[in-house]
């Protein structure tokens, strides 16, 4: 059933993607706004080594403008689904927009500020209902009883902390290294970090390697699966919100708007 809210979630995860349409390879040259396709002609035209395997062709500027900016579509659906869920958990437990931000600062060797942060939170303290509160409390506390956290730090947990990925296949040892940074951190502010991922795209070394720094990870499971291991059953039992009803609502829509930036980025011109 569409709601009065479908609109404005549709818009808050196409917007992000739209952007993507208008991507254009830098290739090592450091142009802000991405090379033309007169640009990459002009330069590799102008090297004698690149003409003489004929790498000017519109075809191989293409591949590059394609590769590129199908890394960004990844990318711009993640952020839209970071900014989706952030909305419904603002939406469904009555959080503002500060309520479900988590950030901290940490100095370097240099002595400089950093801020750190993870995509969403949910602190028990400004959950208002008292029956989302309890469900909540009771997952986060089953959740963290799983990986075997210590007892006292359990009773001592006042909220979740969230990172949101449509996938998670990178092997980046730095981003997988600050994520653990980050999980600690979140221990030691007493919330309980949780990957959640929209699609079932998530490497098994990461998975094995985040459950072992005691994240929770949910996944884009729908079947044969449950609020603990589900991001789909965990919005929708724990937070409320049928999203994944929201995808298949929307699937049409979705499909269209890449379908449309994909057409862009595989055009030479």
């Amino acid at each position: 059933m569409i709601t009065d809210r479908d609109d404005s979630y549709v818009n808050i995860l196409v917007q992000p993607i739209r952007v993507c349409a208008a991507y254009k390879p830098k290739l090592g040259h450091g142009a802000k706004a991405g090379m033309t396709l007169t640009d990459f002609q002009n330069i590799y035209r102008n090297d004698p080594f690149y003409a003489w395997f004929g790498l000017d062709n519109p075809l191989m500027y293409a591949a590059h403008k394609a590769a590129g900016g199908m890394t960004s579509i990844y990318r711009q659906i993640g952020i839209g689904c970071e900014r989706l869920f952030r909305q419904i958990i603002q939406d469904e437990i009555g959080l503002t927009p500060e309520e479900s931000n988590w950030s901290y600062t940490i100095r370097g060797k240099s002595k400089k500020s950093r801020t750190l942060s993870l995509d969403a939170r949910i602190p028990l303290t400004a959950v208002q209902d008292r029956g989302k509160k309890q469900r909540i409390a009771i997952w986060m506390r089953e959740a963290a009883k799983d990986l075997k956290v210590s007892p006292n730090i359990i009773q001592a947990l006042q909220g979740i902390v969230f990172e949101i990925r449509q996938g998670y296949k990178s092997k980046d040892s730095k981003r997988q290294n600050a994520d653990i940074a980050n999980a600690a951190t979140a221990y030691s502010q007493a919330y309980l970090p949780c990957v959640l991922v929209l699609s079932t795209q998530i490497d098994e070394d990461i998975f094995t390697r985040y459950h072992a720094e005691r994240w929770a990870i949910l996944t884009g499971q729908l079947r044969n699966a449950d609020s603990k291991t589900s991001s789909y059953h965990f919005v929708r039992e724990i937070i409320g919100y049928d999203l994944a009803g929201f995808f298949e609502r929307h699937a049409a829509t979705l499909r269209e708007e890449v379908a449309t930036v994909l057409e862009a980025l595989l055009r030479a011109e």
